[in-house]
């Protein structure tokens, strides 16, 4: 039987990150995206400037990186076995469910979950 590791400190800045991550891409998605009338502001002459970040984001949306990025995040941290990577994985598989890249987003989310638990339950040896 191995020895809980138990929460740490990268975990509590892991959950942070999650929450940023995650919550931020929802708050930016409901904001920016999810307005019909942003279609029009955004196609003004003099653009806002929020213009810019929302075209990337909905490029990003289209060619599918939120979800390839949580997948590589996601097999990253299930292969080596860190915290950070674990939830970065987590949150960028929220990201990509929130950008309608659910099929890769959530595997990704899903192995970045189970290698932070791993970790903190004592599965994995910690790599430094």
């Amino acid at each position: 039987m191995t020895k809980s590791n138990g929460l740490q400190a990268q975990d509590w800045m892991g959950a942070w990150v999650v929450l940023v991550l995650g919550g931020g891409m929802f708050a930016f998605r409901q904001l920016t995206i999810v307005p019909r009338a942003m279609v029009g502001i955004c196609a003004a002459a003099p653009a806002p400037a929020i213009c810019a970040p929302r075209a990337a984001v909905l490029w990003m949306q289209y060619e599918h990186v939120f979800g390839w990025l949580a997948l590589a995040l996601g097999l990253a941290a299930f292969i080596r076995g860190q915290r950070w990577l674990a939830a970065m994985a987590l949150g960028l598989g929220i990201a990509a469910v929130v950008n309608y890249n659910a099929t890769t987003g959530i595997i990704g989310a899903a192995l970045g979950l189970v290698a932070w638990l791993g970790l903190i339950t004592g599965r994995y040896a910690p790599k430094k």
